[in-house]
């Protein structure tokens, strides 16, 4: 494993997780408290031996260097790494990244120069736990040109995913970029009776360094699923690895909720930590959360927090979370804070009538995403009664019915969303 290379794609605009792309790019969007999406890639890379992984970077990229360059170093005396491929003009080109595998494409001569037995490609955006060592093995075992974790799905799911058919030996045959429901769609349906299931990729190849070269240098195109897989299929020996475990694409507001509030259940399908491969992330040195006359339900309370509230229920709360006297705040993602408030900032903005950062003293807070820095006045209620699916306002979005406050924004008292 060690002679395998992790390639993670972090450069995506991240439309429609908008407004908490609005600063940041995906894989550093935070996720589950205190952590943030690449955090995924790169642990499950270290617990399968793979330590040498190149992230690349493009779009509002500064937050997630930030966070690569404080939480993942590596001791003088070992070989690996997790650095930076950021997109820049050079004597070849002066584009941006147009897709996938174009930003591969652009890195082939830092990629190629570190001489790996395998590169294996991963998105910096999806929430699950993958052993690449077993993937790495079935591969290698095969003697594949190019591999492509898959897990079945349903057919409300296959139409935004790429869907693919495979023969008995495990060889991909066929692949479709999101396919449309009908004809095209049935053609890819798993045989058997009951619920109809596709097999989908999961964006995760495992290729041969001169055969990812050659499809990239003989293909120009721009994108993985929707030109170089398709392509490769007819040239290649590219074959499917199985995967039956919890896999999530964060890839729009909703389905970043959801993940998010199922780390709450009781039998979670997702857990953060495991004794034996725990997800790692930047170490803060915070102090436990304090907590004051809170009843907490099914929540997820960060460090460094000072709660006052009156509940907390079936919410993620995150850290340096800041929540006054007699607050409710129920089915929230609360992201805290990059800071406290300092003396001189609570002078300030009482002077100001304005409000310090975190939930004001008896807001209500409902079925919400509360983003980093954000300052929620006294009184707020963020319920969206009218259930309102989408709408922007006043540094606030609504998104699939479900209220943004985004990131350093401020709400001021007595405001009702």
């Amino acid at each position: 494993m060690k002679d395998v290379l992790g390639i993670i794609l972090g450069g995506g605009q991240g439309k429609r997780l908008f407004p908490l792309t609005l600063y940041r790019s995906k894989p550093a969007v935070p996720i589950g408290g205190k952590y943030r999406l690449i955090d995924i890639p790169i642990s499950n890379c270290l617990h399968a031996g793979i330590d040498k992984v190149f992230v690349l970077t493009q779009f509002n990229s500064t937050s997630l260097h930030r966070h690569i360059s404080t939480s993942y170093r590596f001791d003088h005396f070992s070989d690996g790494f997790v650095e930076i491929l950021a997109a820049m003009q050079t004597m070849d080109t002066t584009d941006w990244y147009q897709g996938t595998a174009d930003a591969v494409r652009q890195q082939l001569r830092h990629i190629m120069s570190r001489r790996a037995d395998q590169c294996l490609i991963l998105s910096g955006d999806h929430l699950y736990r993958m052993d690449y060592r077993i993937f790495v093995e079935e591969h290698r075992r095969r003697g594949a040109d190019l591999s492509i974790a898959v897990k079945p799905v349903s057919r409300e799911q296959a139409p935004s995913l790429g869907i693919l058919k495979m023969a008995p030996d495990g060889r991909i045959v066929d692949f479709r970029e999101k396919p449309q429901p009908g004809p095209e769609l049935e053609e890819l349906r798993l045989p058997g009776p009951g619920e109809e299931r596709y097999l989908a990729s999961m964006g995760i190849y495992l290729f041969e360094p001169q055969v990812m070269t050659s499809l990239l240098m003989t293909n120009k195109k721009e994108d993985f699923g929707k030109h170089i897989i398709p392509d490769a299929i007819q040239e290649v020996g590219v074959y499917a690895h199985m995967f039956d475990g919890y896999w999530e694409d964060i890839g729009t507001i909703r389905s970043f909720y959801d993940a998010n509030l199922a780390l709450t259940t009781p039998e979670p399908h997702f857990e953060f930590y495991q004794h034996k491969g725990p997800i790692y992330t930047r170490p803060r040195f915070l102090p436990g959360a304090r907590i004051e006359g809170c009843q907490i339900d099914r929540s997820i309370i960060s460090e460094g927090s000072y709660i006052q509230a009156q509940s907390i229920a079936n919410s993620v709360i995150g850290v340096r979370s800041i929540i006054g006297p007699g607050a409710r705040v129920k089915d929230t993602v609360m992201m805290g804070a990059d800071f406290y408030n300092t003396p001189a900032d609570l002078a300030r903005h009482a002077s100001l009538n304005t409000s310090a950062i975190g939930i004001g003293a008896g807001a209500v807070i409902e079925r919400a995403i509360i983003d980093k820095n954000a300052r929620i006045g006294a009184g707020v209620v963020i319920t969206n009664a009218a259930r309102i699916q989408e709408a922007d306002g006043v540094d606030y979005y609504i998104r699939d019915g479900i209220v943004v406050v985004a990131k350093n924004a401020a709400i001021p008292p007595g405001t009702v969303i």
